[in-house]
C-alpha cells in the first residue's frame, strides 16, 4: 500500500469560500474546512478576528469584506499563536493587535518553528509565502478578559480565556448582545480536531463547560460551518468533547498497559475514523493529536515544540 502522503502537503484543491451575515455588522468566512474568519463592526471601526497564514491570504479576505463596510481595522484579535491563524496580520494595519498573554509568550519561545512545521503540513495555506514579513507579535495581551465598547449602539465584544485548552492561551470572542460566539479552535463543526498542543483534560472539562455556559445562539468554530441554535451549537460543542474524550479513553488504555505509541494510534484511529475520519484534515491531525497526548499522559506537561523534522519523524513512525 503507498505511503499515505504527509499532513495535507497533498491537499492543494481551492475551498469555495462563504461569507456569513451573522447579524448587523457581523461576519463570518467560512471555506470547506478551512480555517475560519471574523469581522464585527464597531461604530467606526472594524475589529477583525484571526489574521490567516499570510498577508496575500488576507488581503484576499479582506476585499470580501470591503464590499460591506470600509471602516478602518482598529482591533486584530488572534484566538491563539499557530501560524496559520497569525502571519496574515500584517495586512490588516491593525491599530492594535490582542491575544492571551500566554500567546506572546508562544510566539516567543516557538513562533519560528510553528512556521515552518505549519507551512510544510499546509502548503496550500501558505499562499505567497514569500509576503509574510516576519513572526506576528501582539501589541496588548490580557490574562483573563478583556472588553471592547463597539461605539454608540453596538454593545460591546467581550474577549475571555476560558481556560487552556487547544493550546495554553486560546481566547473566544463573545458578542453578549447577538449571543454570538466566535470560538476559535476550541470548537470544531465537522472538522477534525488538532491537539497537538493541547491540553487534553482540561479541553474536554472545564475550558468546553465554560463555552457551553456562555449560552451561544449562534457558534463560529475554528473550522467548518457556522453553528446556528442553542441546539445545534450545544451538540457541537458536544462533538468536540466527545472527539476528546475517546482520545482519552483509547490512547489512556494503550498508555496504563505499557503499549506503544503506534499501539495507542491505531487503537484512537479505529475508534474515531467511523464517526470523524471523514471530516476534513482528521488524517492528517491525528498522529500528531495522540502523540502530544502520549506525551501529556506522561507527565510531559507543557506540548513538545512541533519542528518540520519532528513532524516527519512522528508521521513515519505511526504511519508506515
Amino acid at each position: 500500500m503507498p505511503a499515505k502522503p504527509f499532513a495535507s502537503s497533498a491537499d492543494l484543491a481551492e475551498k469555495r469560500q462563504t461569507l456569513e451575515i451573522l447579524a448587523d455588522g457581523v461576519y463570518a468566512l467560512t471555506a470547506e474546512g478551512d480555517p475560519n474568519i471574523g469581522a464585527v463592526e464597531g461604530e467606526d471601526f472594524l475589529v477583525c478576528f484571526e489574521a490567516l497564514a499570510t498577508p496575500t491570504a488576507a488581503r484576499e479576505w479582506l476585499a470580501v469584506l470591503r464590499e460591506h463596510t470600509d471602516k478602518p481595522v482598529r482591533y486584530l484579535v488572534l484566538s491563539h499563536y499557530h501560524a496559520v491563524r497569525v502571519l496574515g496580520a500584517s495586512a490588516f494595519g491593525a491599530d492594535v493587535i490582542i491575544a492571551h498573554d500566554k500567546t506572546r509568550e508562544l510566539v516567543a519561545e516557538r513562533g519560528r518553528q510553528d512556521w515552518e512545521s505549519e507551512f510544510a503540513r499546509m502548503p496550500r495555506l501558505a499562499k505567497d509565502a514569500g509576503s509574510v514579513p516576519g513572526l506576528t507579535w501582539p501589541t496588548l495581551t490580557f490574562s483573563d478578559r478583556a472588553t471592547i465598547h463597539l461605539g454608540g449602539d453596538r454593545g460591546t465584544l467581550e474577549l475571555r480565556h476560558l481556560g487552556r485548552g487547544h493550546t495554553e492561551g486560546d481566547l473566544v470572542a463573545w458578542l453578549p448582545r447577538e449571543r454570538i460566539l466566535f470560538a476559535g479552535d476550541l470548537v470544531e463543526a465537522e472538522a477534525a480536531l488538532y491537539t497537538g498542543d493541547a491540553f487534553h483534560r482540561e479541553w474536554a472539562g472545564p475550558t468546553l463547560d465554560g463555552v457551553a455556559a456562555l449560552g451561544a445562539q449562534t457558534l463560529v468554530g475554528g473550522r467548518g460551518a457556522v453553528t446556528r441554535g442553542r441546539a445545534a451549537v450545544d451538540a457541537a460543542i458536544e462533538q468536540t468533547r466527545h472527539f476528546l474524550r475517546v482520545m482519552l479513553h483509547e490512547v489512556g488504555a494503550v498508555h496504563g498497559r505499557g503499549g506503544t505509541l503506534k499501539e495507542a494510534f491505531e487503537a484512537a484511529h479505529a475508534a474515531l475514523a467511523g464517526q470523524y475520519g471523514h471530516w476534513p484534515i482528521f488524517e492528517h491531525c491525528l498522529p500528531f493529536d495522540v502523540s502530544r497526548l502520549w506525551d501529556e499522559l506522561s507527565g510531559v506537561e507543557r506540548p513538545v515544540i512541533w519542528t518540520a523534522e519532528r513532524d516527519r519523524a512522528v508521521w513515519d513512525q505511526l504511519q508506515d
